[in-house]
């Protein structure tokens, strides 16, 4: 018996060498069938509802009502502390990168790609060209348009609360109630306040108090001479950590990057700078930008609070942004949405946030995490301010390749009283994949905008699975690209969430990511036929609202790829295609956590999304106060 179990020991080795030389490896699998997608023909299968996805009674606007979690991943345990650190370890040993990442990857459906056939060209960067429209003589001139939107916007006092906007700190400082800079030093003892009140704000991470006064000073100046430059002077604004900013540190959410004080200006700085604005710093955000919660644990930033609910997440990864305009710091912020990083939080904070289309605002000077994703937008107290934000910072920059042959930013029919004529399309089934509270509030949302004139017409929004899997593909190896020389250099300086996200990301292939890209340019083609028809798509901005903190959040981080995947939902076809999107606060939920909802745009037309937004305005009857908020101008 020995003698046999010795010759079967011998024979193991020999076999495995055998089996590892000889015998052919398939890349993917071999029992795997590839499903062909035809060019420019939808597949009927990509509107199903996604795993997880359950009937939750009936709602108006036909079919049965859905649920709560849409595209819920088979296994995505939420991680943090202990967990979190024991995941991290194994993910990026030997055994995490051959056995356990690969099994997430299949359990999540992220090896979908590896599964079709797509004959399209892949579309690396979704750059669209202008229509040619014709030069309408009878139609206002942009600054005419803000005159009248400062002019006529006022938040009903009758209904309690509202956020001191744009509109407010002119009033101020052309009455002579207030000079930038009383503003200014009134937002510098907020700064010292807000950040040693239990808990910790943490929505600006660097400011300095020479440099808001320095500005503030020539605003105040130039507000006594009646030579103000902009709309935007003596206006407060912050700009996320990912810009470069003088004299602050480009950090971008880290503790190893920025180490010197920056010495030159993002575009989008600059152009701020060159209107009068008031930088009043720069703002928190998740560590590179890898996450949707805003949970930042390392020393320089910590996490930042939701204003309406301070133990709750403010949504990321422009989490600062939104915290610093929802809690009355500043009533303009500048962030980065490559994933809905600048819708979520802005939903979550009960703000508004704008997308603009892929290369609308320079990115220059932004980090480059991801290139074909990302879009540069403003959060706001409102409409009326995004719109005049938009407005000073959408042009051609030359030193941003992207968006130099865009067409003129415009304003057009902001000031219409109503809405007729537009076709507004919402695809049901998609819409309904959220939280019976969210659902609510923006079906009644739609049935108000179809009583201004607008006309509702059902779309299909074919392979929503194939666009999530695709954007999850394009934004996380671009992301690992740029960051591979960090992840081996700095890779026990990063938080514990961002190096799950990047070991995760490691395991997708240049195939995937090219039928990933093909998936793009088959999107893009349907996006273009459906807008064909209708003005604009609607949805919910989030399927749920703001989640909770958990005190290991704080000290660890946290890691829900359950979550990522549910706030991203709604967001994810603007980043692949490059489409314009912006959300509108639209109710609250019975706990008082901000719930809204998103217009998406064809390429180029914020004008018509600006448009619909300020009639949204007009359907959220209250405006709750944040349970922190500080009054500037008080």
């Amino acid at each position: 018996m020995a003698p046999l179990l010795l010759l079967l020991l011998s024979l193991v080795p020999a076999a495995a060498a055998a089996y590892l030389c000889c015998v052919r490896r398939y890349t993917g699998s071999a029992a795997v069938v590839l499903h062909r997608r035809e060019p420019g023909r939808a597949e009927a299968g990509g509107r199903s509802p996604p795993r997880g996805f359950v009937s939750a009674g009936e709602g108006a606007g036909g079919g049965a009502r859905r649920s709560p979690l849409a595209s819920s991943p088979q296994w995505a345990p939420r991680l943090s502390g202990f967990g979190l650190r024991l995941f991290v370890h194994v993910a990026n040993t030997a055994f995490g990168q051959i056995c356990l990442l690969p099994v997430l990857i299949r359990l999540n459906n992220f090896s979908l790609m590896r599964s079709l056939d797509i004959r399209e060209d892949p579309t690396f960067i979704p750059e669209v060209a202008a229509e040619v429209m014709e030069d309408k003589s009878e139609a206002k001139s942009t600054l005419d348009i803000i005159k009248q939107l400062t002019d006529a916007r006022s938040d009903s006092a009758s209904n309690g609360f509202s956020f001191k906007g744009i509109k407010d700190f002119l009033d101020c400082y052309r009455s002579g109630k207030l000079t930038p800079s009383q503003v200014a030093k009134n937002i510098i003892a907020v700064l010292e306040d807000c950040d040693k009140s239990t808990p910790p704000l943490r929505a600006i991470v660097q400011w300095d108090r020479e440099q808001i006064m320095l500005m503030a000073e020539a605003s105040t100046v130039r507000y006594r001479n009646k030579c103000t430059l902009s709309y935007l002077d003596g206006i407060p604004v912050c700009l996320k950590e990912d810009f470069k900013v003088v004299p602050y540190h480009h950090r971008v959410g880290t503790v190893y990057l920025g180490t010197e004080p920056e010495t030159e200006d993002a575009t989008v700085a600059k152009k701020l700078r060159e209107a009068g604005a008031i930088i009043i710093g720069v703002s928190n955000m998740q560590e590179l930008g890898t996450g949707t919660t805003g949970c930042n644990p390392n020393r320089y930033h910590k996490t930042p609070r939701n204003p309406y609910k301070p133990n709750h997440f403010t949504g990321g990864s422009s989490s600062g942004p939104a915290a610093a305009v929802a809690a009355g710091l500043c009533p303009v912020a500048i962030g980065t949405d490559g994933g809905g990083s600048v819708r979520i939080p802005a939903s979550f904070c009960g703000v508004v946030g704008l997308k603009g289309t892929f290369g609308r605002i320079s990115s220059h000077g932004c980090l480059p995490l991801s290139y074909s994703t990302v879009s540069v937008g403003p959060i706001c107290t409102s409409v009326a301010d995004a719109a005049i934000v938009y407005s000073i910072l959408a042009e051609p920059d030359p030193l941003c390749p992207y968006g130099l042959k865009q067409p003129k930013a415009t304003l057009s029919g902001m000031c219409a009283p109503d809405l007729k004529g537009l076709k507004l399309g919402v695809d049901w089934t998609f819409f309904k994949a959220c939280d019976a509270e969210v659902l609510s509030i923006c079906e009644k949302a739609v049935e108000h905008l179809q009583s201004l004139g607008a006309s509702m017409v059902e779309v299909s929004l074919p392979e929503m699975e194939e666009v999530r899997v695709a954007h999850v593909i394009c934004i996380l190896s671009e992301m690992r690209d740029f960051l591979q020389p960090d992840f081996n250099k700095h890779f026990y300086e990063m938080n514990l969430d961002t190096r799950a996200s990047l070991a995760l990301a490691s395991q997708f292939t240049a195939l995937d990511y090219i039928t990933a890209n093909r998936q793009r340019t088959r999107t893009m083609r349907f996006l273009r036929e459906i807008f064909s028809t209708v003005d604009c798509i609607l949805t919910p901005a989030i399927p749920c609202t703001a989640p909770r903190i958990y005190e290991s959040d704080l000290s660890t981080g946290s890691s829900d790829l359950n979550f990522t995947v549910q706030s991203m939902r709604f967001m994810q076809l603007g980043n692949l295609t490059g489409i314009p999107g912006l959300v509108v606060p639209a109710g609250y939920s019975t706990a008082g956590l901000p719930i809204g909802f998103q217009v998406m745009a064809k390429w180029w037309d914020e004008a018509v999304l600006l448009r619909i937004g300020s009639k949204l305005e007009e359907f959220r009857y209250q405006t709750k106060k944040p349970s922190i908020y500080y009054d500037i101008l008080a």
